[in-house]
């Protein structure tokens, strides 16, 4: 009898202690979900930290996994709009499609940057809604994750209580982490940087550093040899401090500029598994924070 009860419990443990089957389409919301949800969820993430959430391949093994979800999480905004609406489709999942209630999208949740004046493909990757990279503003995580828990509540109703109560104490945990890093990170306001991709717009915008330029020549085009002798050229009449990257971009022109404009060059884990140190979201800005501070000055 306690074989037949234990084999059940290996069966049907999932069902039984998590109500939620959750799809997050990156790391962040991965994360953010698994500290709301704890053990009433289960939590699979379509992407790393070291892919380009712009560029994912709909595989017949997320596919599956929309298939089977609850809740689909992601950033909105255009971000994945080259592939999770072919995981909806494809999925047959009624759940999970755009305005049902098992379809989250973060960008409903915050004000965008960086609204484009003018939609023209000949600008490179430009987003209708602004600027998609909001999970590097802190103040942004706390706003999704207050909209995240209220609709795993609603998903799970007779669970309402204890997403509640997970809420409140990751927003407790989350707001005395903020003031600590915005101490922390207080020296690093007006520090001139080049970026790669306007993926660290909201980082930047928060704790107040100056972007100089970009390696890329318009937004999603990859650098260009010419682009970057004149990127060079402007960095002697604007010197930079720092050259930084994120995770998932290749690191030739970034180490190109570092090298010609004797600055150095920073790899940033840009979302939860970008570094061995930023293992969730707190690890994520505690790195960031750390790798920045760490540029001399």
């Amino acid at each position: 009898m306690r074989t037949l009860f234990a084999f059940s419990l290996m069966v049907f443990g999932v069902k039984a202690f998590a109500a939620l089957n959750i799809l997050a389409c990156t790391p962040e919301w991965g994360s953010l979900a698994k500290e709301l949800g704890g053990d009433k969820a289960t939590v699979y993430t379509a992407t790393t930290a070291l892919q380009d959430p712009h560029h994912i391949e709909a595989r017949p093994s997320l596919i599956a996994r929309a298939r089977s979800a609850d809740l689909m999480v992601c950033t909105g905004a255009e971000l994945e709009v080259g592939w999770a609406p072919l995981l909806q489709r494809q999925s047959g999942n009624p759940k999970i499609q755009g305005g049902q209630p098992g379809y989250f999208e973060a960008a409903t949740a915050v004000p965008l940057i960086e609204k484009p004046a003018a939609l023209d493909r000949s600008l490179g990757d430009v987003h209708a809604s602004g600027n998609p990279h909001l999970h590097l503003d802190p103040r942004n995580i706390e706003k999704v994750s207050i909209a995240l828990a209220e609709r795993m509540a609603r998903l799970d109703a007779p669970e309402k209580a204890y997403y509640d109560a997970r809420s409140k104490a990751f927003l407790a945990r989350w707001r005395e982490a903020m003031a600590r890093w915005e101490k922390e990170a207080a020296p690093l306001k007006g520090l001139p940087l080049v970026v790669y991709h306007k993926d660290l717009s909201y980082l930047i915008r928060w704790l107040g550093m100056r972007e100089i330029g970009s390696l890329e020549p318009k937004p999603g085009l990859p650098p260009s040899t010419a682009h970057l002798a004149d990127l060079l050229a402007r960095l002697r009449q604007d010197p930079a401090k720092v050259v930084v990257r994120s995770a998932y971009n290749e690191p030739r022109a970034a180490e190109w500029i570092s090298e010609r404009a004797k600055i150095p060059a920073v790899m940033l884990p840009y979302t939860v598994g970008g570094t061995e140190r930023a293992t969730d979201l707190f690890g994520l800005y505690d790195d960031t924070i750390a790798r920045l501070l760490a540029v001399p000055r």
